[in-house]
């Protein structure tokens, strides 16, 4: 049941964060999952030792949630920045 939580956070976490950041017309819905996984990643990474926060997509809450997107939304930054020398 953790892998299927993992994926609809991981997809809501892309999917906002792909809006935040104008690539939502360019993005389907596996690219909003994968980016939202990736960003749950990235989000605790940066979370862990900065804040003392540890959350897991696995158990589904707020914090969760807004460290995945927060993630996702630092993720999509160096992409725009790869892709186009610059953020969007």
């Amino acid at each position: 049941m953790g892998w299927l939580i993992a994926i609809i956070v991981g997809g809501v976490a892309g999917w906002l964060a792909s809006m935040v950041m104008n690539r939502d017309a360019s993005m389907g819905i596996l690219w909003n999952i994968i980016v939202g996984i990736i960003g749950s990643v990235i989000g605790n990474w940066l979370s862990g030792p900065l804040l003392g926060l540890r959350t897991s997509v696995q158990n589904f809450s707020l914090t969760s949630l807004l460290v995945a997107v927060v993630g996702a939304i630092v993720l999509l930054g160096i992409v725009n920045l790869i892709q186009r020398g610059r953020v969007r």
